[in-house]
């Protein structure tokens, strides 16, 4: 039936399509007796075995609006099925009815030629005003080996020994135990959370929420003291975020850190090395490809950036909003791995308010993406079969659980790696990238060269950051 659709299109602005479709008479009669004997099987009647109650009787019974909308349904789903087939149209999200379907239902008449009119969003189609001679800008990434120095470093203080204190007070780099109880400044409302018994607190710059630490530097044993604190704007429960604070607090324990001689017995304790001039050389090697491969990420971003320069395209909204839902899982991932509780943080508000801060971001990623494809395009840069069979293997033989393989979306996505690199190194050749200085990189307790993870306090608390 699909070949006696009559098929229209126009474009409209934001990759959309709008679709006129004429259905001839016979196929929405066709639709309407269908609906009658689906229908037809679920009604009993006194009198009448099921499936056999007399058209009039079952058409009093179901009533002519329930028929029909019952054939429009299917037939609207069928008919765009086969008008998409017909005209080689792909359809992002669900194309959508102009007027609605009640008003569709009302010009409905079985036996009479019906007109649909649709509009969709279609995949967009990206150009590029050039593809060759970019100019590009990246910011250099130095090895320092003074970060070596500061990663041992670190290192010493999460292996430090614990070393009770009664002779001084609080200081930073302690440990300190204490106990505190916190209200918001603006209702005297109690904090949900924002307070602890025996807490073990790191008094370490930034460790809590700003004011906090430093209302506990400086007490002794025993002492009690009130600070004022300030939620950051964007702290991760929405009922705190930005509020000022107020913590009485008492110190009940005080520890100072004993750090371990930096020797091989360091070494062995803090690594599967056996000298300290083994791990020295772990470590440099370890930053220096760390170095290379985030010089490689600014190298691709600054061309990726001249690229997206280039870009002519409109992205229809759907694939706007599938990628900003994307990012948010992404997002909902991360704060799990941190341990935060996504049901109670995930409001409906924060949501909201996420999709929208997240929106211009995910617009970008889009931009960045359809660039290349467009680049892969125009200078016919594809991935070998071969290359990408002989990854697949590769890339498999590095699962655990091969029974569970999607071998589908697994080969689409390394297909796409491959030809994501394969169009990076296109750009490597045929664009000019200007290395900018610039001054090495401290190491942060959040480097990802540093294999050991900050120690965590005991308990949970709304000061923690």
């Amino acid at each position: 039936m699909s070949s006696t659709l009559t098929v229209s299109t126009s474009p409209l602005p934001g990759s959309r399509l709008a679709i006129e479709v004429g259905v001839p008479g016979g196929r929405c009669q066709a639709s309407y007796e269908a609906a009658i004997k689906k229908l037809g099987l679920t009604v009993k009647l006194a009198g009448f075995r099921q499936g056999k109650v007399p058209r009039p009787v079952l058409l009093q019974q179901l009533g002519a609006m329930r028929v029909k909308a019952t054939a429009l349904e299917e037939l609207v789903e069928s008919v765009l099925k086969d008008a998409l087939a017909q005209e080689q149209l792909k359809a992002l999200g669900q194309p959508e009815l102009s007027g609605g379907f009640d008003s569709l239902l009302a010009q409905f008449e079985p036996g009479k030629e019906l007109l649909l009119k649709l509009e969709m969003d279609i995949p967009p189609t990206p150009t590029l005003k050039t593809t060759k001679g970019l100019k590009a800008e990246a910011e250099e990434v130095q090895f320092d080996p003074a970060r070596v120095d500061e990663l041992l470093e670190q290192s010493r203080k999460q292996l430090a020994t614990l070393v009770p204190i009664s002779d001084r007070a609080a200081a930073i780099g302690d440990v300190a135990v204490v106990s505190f109880s916190g209200v918001f400044s603006d209702t005297d409302e109690a904090i949900s959370g924002g307070s602890a018994e025996s807490l073990e607190v790191e008094l370490e710059v930034g460790r809590m929420i700003p004011g906090f630490v430093e209302g506990i530097v400086g007490l002794t044993l025993g002492a009690e003291t009130e600070v004022n604190c300030q939620f950051p704007s964007d702290y991760p429960d929405e009922t705190c975020r930005g509020r000022g604070a107020s913590f009485k607090i008492s110190l009940n324990d005080l520890k100072a850190k004993e750090l371990p001689s930096l020797d091989d017995a360091f070494a062995q304790q803090a690594s599967d090395k056996e000298t300290l001039a083994e791990l020295r050389t772990e470590l440099e090697t370890r930053l220096k490809v760390d170095a290379e491969k985030r010089q490689k990420i600014n190298r691709e971003q600054a061309l990726l950036k001249a690229l997206v320069a280039e870009l002519e395209v409109e992205i229809p909204e759907s694939l706007i909003k599938e990628e900003v839902n994307t990012m948010l899982q992404e997002t909902a991932a991360e704060m799990s791995r941190q341990g935060m509780d996504i049901n109670k943080l995930f409001t409906p508000e924060l949501v909201r308010n996420l999709a929208s801060k997240s929106r211009e971001e995910a617009t970008e990623r889009l931009r960045g993406s359809l660039a290349l494809q467009a680049l892969a395009k125009a200078e016919a840069i594809a991935v070998e079969d071969l290359v990408l069979e002989a990854k697949l293997k590769e890339v498999i033989r590095g699962l655990s659980d091969t029974n569970r393989i999607d071998h589908a979306r697994l080969r689409a996505a390394v297909a796409e790696d491959l030809l994501k690199e394969a169009v990076f190194s296109w750009l490597e050749e045929n664009a000019t990238i200007k290395i900018s200085k610039n001054i090495p990189e401290k190491v942060s307790s959040a480097d990802e060269s540093s294999k050991k993870p900050a120690a965590k306090a005991k308990g949970k608390a709304k000061p923690i950051d």
